[in-house]
């Protein structure tokens, strides 16, 4: 699991890129450890913040992780939707209630277009740095 945490800091690597194209790994593992995170922040939230009247949690870690995370989120969805020949553009589909969601979800569990495609070279067939031999 430690080994997968590569996908969620190689998103965090590119902060702010829209092109290119991001596997299927990358993009699910990033959203896994999203949620860990959300959960961890939660509960530390509950303990040093204490809990509402209403019983929720104040949420002001939770809150700058989100907005820190943020922009890699909206990114790394855009590659993944790249992987699979799609415009970037489709992420707003998201705002279509229940539909829409259902529809990018399934955008996300595409494989991704094999070979090249207009958005870059595919990244299964891309070797990372710091395999390559001199």
């Amino acid at each position: 699991m430690i080994a997968r945490m590569n996908y969620y800091i190689d998103v965090l690597k590119k902060y702010a890129v829209f092109n290119g194209r991001a596997r299927r790994a990358e993009y699910w593992f990033f959203a896994l450890f999203n949620i860990i995170i959300a959960i961890g922040l939660g509960i530390l939230d509950a303990v040093i913040f204490g809990v509402a009247a209403d019983g929720a949690a104040t949420g002001l870690l939770g809150l700058v992780y989100n907005l820190a995370i943020f922009l890699p989120s909206i990114a790394v969805s855009i590659r993944r939707l790249h992987d699979t020949d799609r415009s970037g553009w489709w992420l707003l589909i998201a705002l279509v209630p229940v539909i829409g969601a259902i529809v990018l979800l399934v955008f996300m569990v595409l494989e991704g277009t094999q070979g090249e495609n207009r958005f870059g070279e595919d990244p299964k067939e891309t070797l990372p740095d710091s395999t390559v031999t001199a």
